[in-house]
C-alpha cells in the first residue's frame, strides 16, 4: 500500500511538471487553442520576413563593398550577370 501511494505520488508529481493540466484545458477550448497558434503563425512569418530583409540589406551591402573596392574577378562576374539579364529580357 505504502508503495503505491509512493508511486501514485511520484505520477503526480511528473505531471504537474509536465502542465498535463493547462494542455488538457487549451484542447478543451478550441478558439484559444485556435487564437494561439494563429499569433504564433504571425510572429513566425514577421520573423521570417524581417530576418531575411535584414540579411537581403548586409549581402547588398557587402556587394556594393566589393563593387566599391573595384576588384576585376568580381566586377566581370557582376557585368557578366547584368549581360545574361538583359540578353533574357531582350528575347523573353
Amino acid at each position: 500500500m505504502l508503495r503505491a501511494r509512493s508511486t501514485l505520488r511520484t505520477l503526480a508529481e511528473s505531471l504537474e511538471r509536465m502542465r498535463i493540466a493547462e494542455y488538457v484545458s487549451l484542447l478543451q477550448n478550441p478558439r484559444r487553442l485556435f487564437l494561439l497558434n494563429f499569433l504564433g503563425g504571425i510572429a513566425r512569418g514577421l520573423g521570417t520576413a524581417l530576418g531575411a530583409t535584414l540579411l537581403l540589406a548586409l549581402l547588398v551591402m557587402i556587394l556594393r563593398g566589393l563593387l566599391a573596392s573595384n576588384l576585376p574577378i568580381i566586377g566581370g562576374f557582376i557585368a557578366d550577370l547584368v549581360r545574361i539579364v538583359l540578353r533574357s529580357l531582350n528575347t523573353g
